[in-house]
């Protein structure tokens, strides 16, 4: 599979944000679902008064009530239609979004440059609070309330039997023929000064429900229910246990994604599209 954009058409990098709350989640769906990509498609379809619409690739398909602060995407425009629109494209763009999705940046995407398979890394929030009064009323659409004091330390020790490279079958929801492998770099938790609990989730990629299922077993660790080492034997184990806990979408925001230098965006955009396998397990690709 080729990067090589169609002739006639220039392909163009989005950086965006969105609250998920009102959200169906990133992707299409049917039946007239409000989702961040259906909206930002007729958008674009309106400002440029095209009659065609150009589908958007994103870097990180987010669920329903999830949100971003860093989500990247790309789409290919016709050449004409670009040069027409570019410099107003995204002042008209704000006008015509509802107000809990904007673009921030629109420009020409380098070559090699796919939103999805040239990223490197993203990285995700999850915000919790063991306050016992709750959620400060003015954050509650994006921290979790968890109703048992949380051990950080605790959980920060169970997290490093977590990180590197894993068959993570155990903490996601598995699709066919898609492999579970991940290399998870970062899983990280920190208190901030207002006491909320954050954690920092960073991967090469991350399969469906990954970071809620991680976090739901860090929080059975931290507020006593699970010992330490309970999430290292689930991944251990391979298979899904249904004693994860996957939280709620609303503490989890795709805050940052990652890219290599231009010269490598095709080189790793080819390299992602390969299926993982372990070092030592049976298959070919």
């Amino acid at each position: 599979m080729s990067d090589d954009v169609q002739d006639g058409f220039v392909r163009v990098r989005l950086d965006l944000s969105y609250e998920g709350r009102d959200f169906s989640g990133w992707a299409k769906q049917p039946q007239g679902r409000r989702t961040v990509q259906g909206e930002i498609e007729a958008a674009l379809r309106t400002v440029t008064r095209s009659t065609e619409t150009y589908e958007l690739t994103v870097a990180g398909r987010t669920d329903a009530g999830v949100h971003a602060r860093g989500q990247v995407a790309h789409v290919d425009l016709p050449v004409e239609l670009w040069e027409e629109h570019r410099d107003k494209l995204l002042r008209r763009l704000a006008g015509r979004l509802s107000h809990d999705v904007r673009v921030w940046k629109v420009e020409e995407a380098p070559a090699g440059f796919n939103a999805r398979f040239s990223a490197i890394w993203r990285r995700y929030a999850y915000r919790v609070t063991d306050n016992p009064g709750g959620v400060d009323p003015l954050l509650r659409g994006h921290v979790l309330w968890h109703d048992w004091a949380l051990d950080m330390d605790a959980m920060n020790e169970a997290a490093t039997a977590l990180v590197g490279e894993h068959d993570f079958a155990a903490f996601c929801k598995k699709r066919e023929g898609a492999t579970t492998i991940r290399t998870l770099q970062v899983l990280r938790w920190e208190r901030r000064a207002d006491g909320i609990l954050e954690a920092t989730v960073k991967a090469d990629a991350f399969c469906h429900n990954m970071v809620r299922s991680l976090v739901g077993a860090m929080l059975f660790v931290g507020d006593g229910h699970r010992p330490v080492d309970w999430p290292g034997k689930v991944l251990a184990a391979g298979v899904r246990d249904s004693a994860v806990h996957v939280v709620r979408p609303h503490g989890l925001t795709l805050e940052e994604v990652g890219y290599p230098e231009d010269a490598l965006l095709a080189a790793r955009s080819k390299e992602a599209r390969n299926k993982r396998s372990l070092p030592g397990s049976v298959g070919c690709c």
